[in-house]
């Protein structure tokens, strides 16, 4: 914590981790931000007793740097960066679907890239953070990543090669259950429950499971097994969830949402 880390393009991502790591004792001296608007940047050094500055001066005044821009805007920041990052920093990129070669092209050579996929449940302390190293990361900068990640959540390595299936399933996963939890409200409207009674009957149910699921150690089909007694309720559910294609439904989904994280990468916007 005694490094200087700016937060390039602090939107609510960057905002989460920001204070995070303030959370987790980091000193506001030793934090940078940037924004695209003023009135932005006004708010975080108000809000966190953070400075804001530029980007030019974040590069150079910084031992770490994350971009949290949006990926179709990290090019135009990279030429703009591109002057003032020595070799020796390391950066760190939230953009999906950006393999850690776009940014090494364009940096001087042999700059420390490490590609991290987070979600927005890092706005609660809850995200999970995928994290891969680049040609020049070592082990140091990934446990340097991981300490600030750490502080909204958990975190997890893979190869880079992994970094598109982590995407669909994990960076995306937090809206994949938002719509399942709409649809199972809309049907609680449906069998007679006011909407804010099968709301929270669903999410308390949603927390209930995963905390099940963290903690006991049982795989998925066990734990449903125990709901699913013969005859009864459950059983009749999933057999029409089997019989409309859920399950496959589910599987296609997140193929599609790995096929556009490579597009992404290739430069299809």
């Amino acid at each position: 914590m005694t490094q200087t880390v700016a937060v390039l393009g602090t939107g609510k991502i960057g905002e989460a981790l920001l204070s995070g790591m303030i959370r987790g004792g980091w000193p506001a001296s030793k934090l940078l931000v940037t924004a695209r608007r003023s009135d932005r940047a006004e708010e975080l050094r108000t809000r966190y007793g953070v400075e804001a500055v530029s980007n030019a001066e974040a590069a150079k005044r910084a031992d770490t740097l994350i971009l949290t821009v949006k990926p179709q805007d990290m090019a135009k920041l990279l030429e703009e960066l591109a002057p003032h990052v020595p070799a020796d920093r390391l950066v760190i990129s939230g953009a999906a679907g950006i393999p850690t070669s776009f940014f090494e092209e364009r940096l001087a050579p042999g700059t420390p890239v490490v590609r991290v996929m987070t979600n927005t449940p890092a706005l609660v302390d809850e995200a999970m953070s995928v994290i891969s190293a680049g040609s020049h990361a070592t082990a140091g900068h990934l446990a340097h990543t991981e300490e600030i990640f750490g502080g909204v959540g958990k975190t997890l390595r893979v190869p880079e090669s992994q970094q598109d299936a982590a995407t669909a399933l994990s960076g995306s996963g937090p809206a994949y259950f938002y719509f399942l939890v709409e649809a199972m409200t809309d049907a609680g409207i449906l069998l007679g429950l006011p909407r804010a009674q099968a709301h929270d009957l669903i999410v308390q149910a949603a927390i209930g499971a995963a905390v099940m699921l963290r903690d006991s150690g049982e795989h998925p089909v066990k734990l449903r097994e125990a709901v699913t007694s013969p005859a009864g309720t459950t059983i009749n559910a999933i057999v029409e969830l089997e019989r409309h294609g859920v399950r496959a439904a589910l599987i296609a989904a997140l193929e599609a949402a790995r096929d556009r994280s490579r597009e992404l990468a290739s430069g299809n916007s």
